[in-house]
């Protein structure tokens, strides 16, 4: 079953047991799928769905950051919550040393060295590691590794 299937599968459960909450945040993420399948004319596959979970925990962190300062705390909670079931859609992340060993890898491979080949770097390590790693995370290893 693709993720897109079972994100489909999820709101129908979802729906039946009557978790307005879910339902929502899963509405929320096939609206964003179905976007951009037609913003490009596109068939979406599980590396793109997973872009887009991604891109929408991405925004939640920002808004609970925001939200947080602004002293809001039952809308950092409403955001938290909604993080939490799209983050059931990501696959298993990456710990930091992982991260680290694979950023080391790509950059020996092509034989990168110093800050100027950082966007060359970076372009291999999301074709990689995209919805695998935090991409910030995945950013600092990087800097790290060609500053070394």
């Amino acid at each position: 079953m693709s993720l897109k299937e079972q994100i489909t599968e999820d709101m129908k459960n979802a729906m039946r047991a009557k978790d307005a909450e879910r339902l929502g945040t899963i509405r929320l993420l096939l609206s964003a799928m179905k976007q951009k399948e037609v913003d490009e004319r596109i068939e979406l596959d599980d590396v793109a769905v997973v872009a887009i979970v991604d891109k929408l925990i991405k925004q939640r962190k920002d808004s609970i950051a925001a939200f947080e300062q602004a002293a809001r705390q039952d809308l950092a909670d409403k955001e938290k919550a909604e993080m939490a079931v799209l983050l059931a859609y990501l696959p298993e992340r990456m710990s930091a040393e992982e991260v680290t060993a694979a950023v080391q890898a790509i950059v020996t491979e092509l034989g990168a060295k110093g800050p100027g080949d950082m966007g060359k770097v970076m372009g291999a390590v999301k074709a990689k590691l995209a919805g695998k790693a935090d991409m910030g995370q995945v950013s600092a290893a990087v800097k790290a590794a060609l500053a070394g």
